[in-house]
Formats: C-alpha cells, sequence, structure tokens
C-alpha cells in the first residue's frame, strides 16, 4: 500500500513512519518542516503547506497514494497564542486535503481528532456520542473535521476514519500541548533532576503512550470497512493523576524532583476535558485494545528518554 502521511515531522508521524515502513508500505511524508534527523533517510520527504490547496492538489495527484494520515495541526496551547494559525492550519488544511481526496479519487483518508473536542460538563466517562463543545480553537476544528470527513464519507463515499487521540506521551520533544506536563515529567525530570508541572496535583485528563497511539491508528485503517458503524472514535488507555504520573516517575528515576503550580490558562483547558474516555465502541466494531497503563509506560520509557538524551536528542 502506498500512503501519505501530512504533519510528518510531529510527534505522532515520525513514529507512524517506522511502523507502516515495517509492514511493508510505501510511504510519502510531507511537512512545512525540513526532514527531521531521526527520520529514515529513504523515506520521501516532500515540502508541503497544507493551507495551499493548489500545493496539496498536486503533491496527492503526484504521489496517487491509497491511503492519507492527515496528521497536521496547530495544538492547544500553541493554538490558543495563535488561534489565527490554528484555523488555518486545523480547519482549512484539513479541508484541502479533504479535496484532494475526493479530486484525485483517494480511497482513505485517516484523520486525528483530540480529547479536546469535548468541552465541560459533560460525565467523567465520556462516551463515543455527545454534545461537543469545546472551548479552544483547536477543540473547535477538530470537531469541524470530524464532520467535514462524515460529509465526504456521506456525500463522496470517501473512507474517512478518525481517532480521538487521549494526550500522547513518547520519547520526543513535546509538541505544544496541554498535556506536555506529563511528558515533561519524564524528559525535564531525566534531563534536569526536576520539573514543575503547570496543572494541580489532581488533574486527571486521558491519557496514552505512543506505541498504543500508532497501533490504534493502523488497526483502524485495516479494519474492514463493514465492521465500522460510524466514523469516529474514542480510543483509551489510562487517566491518571499528575500526582500519580509523578509518583510512577519517581519509581525509575528516584532522586527526580517534580512539584506542581497550577497555570490559570492552561488548568482551564485542562478542567475542560474529559476525565476518562468510553472506547467500548473502538473495541466492539474493530477490536481496539490498549497495552500500556501508566506503569508499563514508565518502565519503557524511562530508558527510551535516557537514550534520546544521550544522543542530544532531548
Amino acid at each position: 500500500m502506498k500512503v501519505l502521511i501530512t504533519g510528518a515531522g510531529g510527534q505522532v508521524g515520525l513514529e507512524l513512519i517506522t511502523h507502516l515502513l515495517a509492514r511493508g508500505d510505501t510511504v510519502c511524508a510531507t511537512d512545512l518542516k525540513e526532514r527531521p534527523a531521526a527520520a529514515p533517510a529513504d523515506v520521501p520527504w516532500r515540502h508541503l503547506d497544507v493551507t495551499d490547496p493548489a500545493a496539496v492538489h498536486a503533491l496527492v495527484q503526484q504521489e496517487q497514494p491509497d491511503s492519507i494520515f492527515h496528521l497536521a495541526a496547530i495544538l492547544s496551547a500553541t493554538g490558543e497564542q495563535m488561534p489565527n494559525v490554528a484555523y488555518r492550519v486545523n480547519q482549512t488544511g484539513t479541508y484541502n486535503v479533504l479535496e484532494a481526496c475526493r479530486q484525485v479519487g483517494v480511497r482513505q483518508l485517516i484523520f486525528t481528532s483530540t480529547i479536546a473536542a469535548f468541552g465541560p460538563g459533560l460525565p467523567d466517562l465520556v462516551p463515543n456520542d455527545v454534545p461537543m463543545r469545546p472551548s479552544t480553537m483547536y477543540g473547535v476544528t477538530k470537531v469541524a473535521g470530524e464532520l467535514l470527513g462524515e460529509y465526504y464519507h456521506q456525500k463522496w463515499d470517501l473512507d474517512f476514519r478518525c481517532v480521538r487521540y487521549p494526550g500522547l506521551i513518547s520519547a520526543g520533544v513535546p509538541g505544544g500541548g496541554t498535556s506536555d506536563y506529563a511528558l515533561h515529567m519524564y524528559t525535564d525530570g531525566i534531563k534536569r533532576g526536576h520539573y514543575e508541572s503547570f496543572c494541580h496535583a489532581d488533574t486527571r485528563i486521558p491519557l496514552m503512550y505512543m506505541p498504543d497511539a500508532i497501533r490504534a491508528l493502523v488497526d483502524l485503517a485495516a479494519a474492514p470497512r463493514e465492521r465500522l458503524k460510524r466514523c469516529v472514535y474514542n480510543i483509551a488507555a489510562m487517566s491518571p493523576t499528575a500526582a500519580e504520573i509523578a509518583e510512577s516517575v519517581r519509581s525509575a528515576v528516584p532522586d527526580v524532583d517534580l512539584t506542581f503550580c497550577s497555570d490559570p490558562h492552561r488548568q482551564a483547558i485542562l478542567d475542560s476535558w474529559p476525565r476518562a474516555l468510553d472506547d467500548g465502541v473502538a473495541r466492539d466494531e474493530w477490536g481496539w485494545h490498549h497495552e500500556y497503563d501508566l506503569d508499563a509506560m514508565t518502565a519503557h520509557l524511562v530508558p527510551e528518554v535516557r537514550k534520546m538524551i544521550e544522543h542530544g536528542l532531548l
């Protein structure tokens, strides 16, 4: 299968490339960024601004992919600092990619949404289908992306599939998301010996380790369409408090100093997100299941972060 990835230089994209290559796919990576050092040298790396409709169409026409993984986005914290940019990248960019799929005849589009698509006032365990009232530009544009994708599925039979990601954690540079406090506990905690989280110790949001996140995308893409009764799915793994994450990090890095000092703006965003996601629909329809809980993630992640530091990548 030939796969094109937008936003390939981000947190998800680089690990997705490795996974797709390992299963034998041909991959074309695209991003505004230059090729990162961590990207496989033998993968074509194309400059692409998803806000430019002519450029998106031309590249999709040239590459003729079977499937597009559309990852290009401005995340929540950065998006609140630059809402106009977040709108152009997340909203206009998604429309441009959908249109290119329709015009060129791409069979499948995999889209990444987020817990930021929800809003306040929902139950502690949020089901798949609830009113979506996001409080950030990131969330607003992701809800719009979900709805646009469903429209293209109904109107033009595009095989649009979407996961709503929890906060994601991996051994990489934090990407500007409001859930980054969790990753910083590992990266800054190990590299500097200390980190002060910008949230309350009892803050609880859904989180997921990157290997599970990548597997979710690939498994959803491969699921038989006839098994799927919808286009958009909650996926879940764990929902620890910030204090519980700190305790898990301390179990592997005993001398680390982890403290908490809530930033009102980012805390308000975190407080508007679900505390846990109900992913029963994904489990029933395409066999989704997570493999990493908090302590399993810590046991795997700490050595990975140490390796990244040793190689000067963090």
